[in-house]
């Protein structure tokens, strides 16, 4: 059903930033709870950060709180993610998901829609 697509994706020094963003095909707006994930080589895929579907709650795994900030502009169909103060032990690919649930998951299983992400390189 719902297609999401992520961009904004790069090679960045350690200490830089890089805003994600990932456009759904359809409405968001009281539809959708979102979330990120990011999957690094051979390891297994790890929440980030979820938005409820007003954007009023957030969650976000302990590793980059207060670095990372996930918003989202249902007019636009969008869900960004803000990274600041990268470290290299954020590099993954980074995809976004949406799930019909009513309340924000950090549970990959709980999402049934899925980007096909994009690469997050931060060089030490």
């Amino acid at each position: 059903q719902v297609q999401l697509v992520e961009s904004g994706g790069g090679l960045v020094q350690a200490g830089g930033s890089l805003r994600l963003s990932c456009a759904a095909s359809e409405r968001t707006t009281s539809t959708y709870v979102m979330g990120w994930f990011r999957q690094a080589p051979g390891a297994a895929r790890d929440f980030v950060a979820s938005i409820s579907k007003s954007g009023q709650q957030t969650i976000y795994t302990d590793s980059v709180k207060g670095r990372f900030t996930i918003s989202r502009d249902n007019a636009k169909n969008t869900v960004y993610l803000q990274m600041n103060s990268l470290k290299p032990e954020d590099t993954a690919v980074y995809y976004c998901a949406a799930t019909v649930s009513s309340v924000v998951s950090r549970l990959n299983y709980v999402y049934a829609y899925w980007g096909q992400g994009t690469q997050v390189t931060v060089s030490s």
